[in-house]
């Protein structure tokens, strides 16, 4: 089921959810995508061209953090539109997963069209990974 126009307000924050990324969601996402390139599971590579370790790959990050919003709206199908600049690299050490937190808000809603525009915060450990990370959706009349 669909949000609801008239249940959403501008200022309205998002749900905040926490993604951890592990080397193995690396390797998964590497096989779904074909995306194989090596700086985003050979240390040893991603080292060679100056990163500080493995980095996950930028398209899994942007739809990790998309999920707050279609949990949110209850329908990936209502998403017309998301961008975002990659402002950060998500690095992946061999250790620990990385934690990649996201939280939203409503920026502005339109009610000719029953859309809303969602701003999103993409960051791991305090440093923002996606910038201008916007979403528009459109909601159930």
């Amino acid at each position: 089921m669909s949000l609801r126009f008239a249940d959403v307000s501008v200022g309205a924050p998002l749900p905040t959810q926490t993604f951890p990324i592990e080397r193995g969601t690396l390797i998964r996402y590497a096989g779904a995508s074909g995306d194989f390139n090596p700086i985003h599971w050979n240390e040893q590579t991603a080292v060679a061209v100056g990163l500080p370790d493995v980095i996950a790959h930028g398209m899994l990050t942007m739809a990790m953090a998309v999920r707050v919003v279609t949990d949110w709206v209850g329908d990936p199908g209502a998403v017309l539109d998301y961008q975002v600049r990659f402002s950060r690299p998500v690095v992946v050490a061999s250790d620990a997963p990385t934690p990649l937190q996201v939280s939203a808000v409503v920026r502005s809603m339109h009610e000719a069209d029953h859309t809303a525009e969602i701003q999103l915060t993409a960051s791991v450990l305090d440093q923002t990974v996606l910038a201008k990370a916007r979403v528009r959706v459109r909601l159930a009349p």
